[in-house]
């Protein structure tokens, strides 16, 4: 029996039934033969991990942008907040979590510079339209590995769609909205709890808001500390879903009102405040000029892609310019648009 083998055992053993077991997994779009040591859902995690696309994720934004203190959430970082999170309530609640970890970190690699003031300008210059939760398909699918995509499980890819809510239901009502896996839900949540906690933390060290702006109704159910808020819904969390026997994950109704509260809050205040907004109009140029720069001169910029691959030059532009970090656009920005000094010797 192999290593693999041994762990696929030991999920029957110890996970609930609702799981989604490694050895069930519905499989990938090109079939592969298993590996002796790894099951698929942790061969999906370190293939994330280990791609381009995922190391781009520190140099770009979360709320503030290029922000110079160091203690400032990035993607990364935001990504690394929900897979702990995630793993915390699928380990709570006996799911896979090798599976929930896999979705986790790939569900914002297809984010793009400048945070959503990127996503909302390229939503607005491309034709098909932009969504970051399609984008993050599209690079573990086609964009990645020179191409060739990282093959990844149905389980993982159907999380990472299926993860974005914006400002809709945290649990979603229908089930065709939810991840078909109960892992895939899981992040839903845990990107939520995450994001609604570390931008206000951000926010705060930023003094784009205060402690007093926050309304009482909120810190009196969640607490006066960052550590304190997410103990407080993730223990809700589990708590609540537990009660059902997993036949649905959920918050209790107090909790989900609270967090609804809260996310409201930080879109008025924050993401939505004239301080941000007035840095995300500068962003949206930025990536206005280079995207229009770039449909203009195809055919010099994007010299190593084959000439039967240039036939969507809109398609082509739109995923350079989404895989750029923020410090990656601002320097091609001032490359392009900006003079250069004259050095005199």
């Amino acid at each position: 029996m192999t290593i693999r083998e041994q762990t696929e055992q030991m999920e029957r053993k110890l996970l609930h039934e609702k799981a989604r077991f490694s050895a069930e997994s519905r499989g990938r779009a090109i079939h592969e033969d298993d590996d002796e040591i790894r099951t698929p859902f942790q061969r999906d995690r370190d293939r994330i991990i280990h791609s381009k696309a995922f190391r781009r994720l520190k140099h770009k934004t979360q709320v503030f942008l290029a922000p110079q203190g160091d203690h400032y959430r990035t993607r990364l970082t935001h990504v690394l907040e929900v897979s702990q999170i995630a793993r915390t309530v699928a380990r709570a609640l006996r799911l896979n979590e090798d599976l929930t970890e896999a979705i986790a970190l790939g569900h914002d690699l297809g984010h793009t510079p400048f945070g959503h003031a990127g996503e909302t300008i390229l939503r607005e210059l491309h034709p098909g339209g932009f969504d970051h939760y399609k984008q993050s398909i599209r690079v573990v699918d086609f964009l990645e590995r020179d191409g060739q995509g990282l093959n990844l499980t149905f389980e993982v890819r159907n999380g990472i769609v299926k993860h974005s809510k914006g400002k809709g239901q945290i649990i979603p009502d229908r089930k065709a909205d939810r991840a078909e896996t109960l892992e895939g839900q899981i992040v839903r949540v845990a990107d939520l709890i995450a994001y609604v906690n570390h931008d206000l933390d951000d926010a705060l060290r930023a003094n784009v808001i205060k402690t007093p702006d926050i309304p009482r109704s909120i810190l009196g159910i969640l607490g006066d500390t960052h550590a304190k808020r997410i103990d407080v819904m993730v223990k809700d969390f589990i708590r609540s879903s537990r009660e059902t026997d997993l036949e649905e994950l959920k918050m209790s109704e107090k909790m989900s009102e609270t967090a609804y509260a809260l996310r409201d809050f930080l879109y008025t205040h924050v993401y939505e405040s004239p301080a941000i907004l007035n840095e995300f109009k500068k962003a949206k140029k930025i990536l206005k000029d280079l995207y229009e720069y770039y449909l203009e001169h195809v055919e010099e910029v994007f010299t190593d892609i084959p000439a039967e691959k240039k036939i969507n030059k809109h398609r082509m532009v739109c995923d350079f310019i989404a895989g750029m970090t923020d410090s990656f656009a601002l320097m091609t920005y001032e490359k392009i648009f900006l003079p250069q000094q004259w050095t005199v010797l």
